[in-house]
């Protein structure tokens, strides 16, 4: 299968050597070309994926027309705010017979499309049924280390996710289908806001009960919105719901934790992000998140406290007060 995996960080490097030992033609583009020169010359992505390296066979380039065309199926391995303005010259291409396997988790600032919706407004050529969402607790520097991983793939189309199920399915990486695409994306995304308050809790040596009760009423709070806006709320009991939450809220290879705990310690978000090579798709997220909450009209306290310590500033043991003096509520609303 002749497959480009578009976006060099750590996770697209990452997929590109996992479908390489499949033996697919695989292509992976980098957005700088002086990034390409380097593991092409090197076989290292020493910025994203240092000491891992990537296969002779793996072709690379920093020619974005040339990894879409005559592909069999692309991988969208963009951050989330940054793949509209990659791929919106392609808006008048056509993409009969190509899957498009999105693996980025997040939600439009402004727009509040899901990663499919936005792929399909801006390459109308892809019929939504043709796009699929790869997701769950899957770090690239353990999967680059084949250490034993589980994801779901997803699709509004189960003939579609049977069909892309395969493609990744390797001794280290077993890969289940779904077709609620809406639950997957919106627990692949909305988990980062979690892990940001996860690590404010570590930051601020908050404590073990403190960070389970955050990431018990944390996924409370995923499952609302996803169930507003159609995804079937069993869904976030599984690998893109509380699956990748519990290792984002809990991995030190996780970006999001990293901003809560330097916050939780009393740094300001500016300085963290200044200092930081990898994007962390929480940032952006949380904002889409709130925005997406006041939308569908339903109640997301972490959520909003997170907004607020990001956003506005909010001194995060007064957010915490907050959370915890609410008016009593029971455990299911």
């Amino acid at each position: 299968m002749r497959i480009s995996v578009l976006g060099a960080g750590s996770w697209g490097t990452t997929l590109a050597i996992l479908l390489a030992e499949k033996f697919h033609a695989v292509t992976l583009w980098s957005f700088l070309e002086k990034d390409a020169e380097t593991i092409l010359r090197t076989r290292q992505n020493p910025d994203f994926l240092p000491g891992i390296t990537i296969p002779e066979s793996v072709g690379i380039t920093s020619d974005l027309g040339a990894a879409m065309e005559q592909r069999d199926l692309i991988v969208v391995a963009i951050p989330s705010q940054f793949i509209r303005s990659a791929l919106q010259r392609f808006r008048d291409m056509s993409f009969d017979n190509v899957i498009l396997v999105n693996v980025a988790k997040g939600i439009e600032n402004g727009t509040l499309m899901t990663m499919s919706e936005m792929l399909h407004d801006t390459l109308p050529g892809l019929t939504p049924d043709r796009i699929a969402t790869l997701s769950g607790p899957s770090h690239a520097e353990e999967v680059s280390r084949r250490i034993p991983t589980t994801v779901v793939v997803a699709s509004t189309s189960m003939a579609t996710a049977r069909a892309v199920q395969p493609v990744f399915m390797m001794p280290y990486f077993r890969v289940y289908a779904s077709d609620d695409l809406r639950g997957v994306e919106l627990g692949g995304a909305l988990k980062n806001v979690i892990a940001i308050a996860a690590g404010i809790v570590d930051g601020a040596d908050l404590g073990d009960n403190t960070k389970a009760a955050l990431m018990t009423r944390g996924i409370a709070e995923i499952g609302r919105i996803g169930v507003a806006l159609g995804a079937r709320n069993h869904t976030f009991a599984g690998l893109s719901g509380i699956g990748d939450l519990m290792v984002t809220c809990m991995s030190r290879h996780s970006r999001n934790r990293h901003i809560g705990v330097e916050i939780g310690k009393g740094r300001k978000l500016p300085d963290i992000l200044a200092e930081m090579v990898m994007v962390a798709e929480g940032v952006a997220t949380t904002q889409s998140a709130y925005d997406l909450a006041v939308r569908v009209g339903v109640e997301v306290p972490i959520i909003d406290q997170v907004h607020r310590i990001l956003f506005e500033g909010k001194d995060p043991l007064k957010a915490c007060y907050d959370l915890m003096t609410r008016d009593p509520k029971g455990e299911v609303w």
